[in-house]
């Protein structure tokens, strides 16, 4: 039977590589010269220091557009609340979203059953695993799936027949 699972995974090589592109580009700009400005990443979270709020905002913008030339998707990041830092410093943690989250899956399996498809979906851990008895059943769910608006962006991976 061909099956297929939706899965929210974001590549973690690309990301290193674009926040290191982030952190040369801070030090070599003209803008940034004796600031405090810096990037950093976690195990699932960036961590941008600036000076002031602009410089952040600053940082925040070169790094979305790094993303983008790595064709990553700027919406696999949650942008936390910014906060005082020492040395009159402002930091904002931002979060690397992994995964399908319980409610994006189970409006997916929902908008499957009232879609009428011949498909069976199923909610496994952080994806949602699609089964159907033909390829073009499968083929269609994707298509429904691409087309709806979630926070983070949606892949399609073990596609079997």
């Amino acid at each position: 039977m061909p099956s297929l699972d939706i899965v929210s995974e974001t590549d973690m090589q690309e990301m290193t590589n674009a926040v290191n592109q982030v952190h040369k580009e801070i030090t070599t700009r003209f803008d940034f010269k004796d600031s405090k400005a810096s990037i950093e990443l976690g195990s699932d979270a960036i961590t941008v220091v600036g000076d002031d709020i602009n410089k952040l905002n600053t940082v925040t913008e070169i790094l979305r557009a790094k993303l983008v030339r790595r064709k990553l998707e700027p919406s696999c990041l949650d942008y936390g609340t910014v906060e005082n830092a020492s040395g009159d410093c402002k930091r904002q943690l931002i979060q690397i979203k992994q995964g399908v989250s319980t409610e994006l899956a189970k409006s997916i399996v929902k908008l499957i059953k009232l879609e009428k498809m011949k498909v069976q979906a199923s909610i496994q851990g952080d994806q949602v695993r699609i089964t159907g008895k033909k390829r073009d059943d499968l083929q269609a769910v994707m298509a429904l799936v691409r087309n709806i608006d979630s926070d983070r962006p949606l892949s399609f991976t073990n596609f079997r027949d």
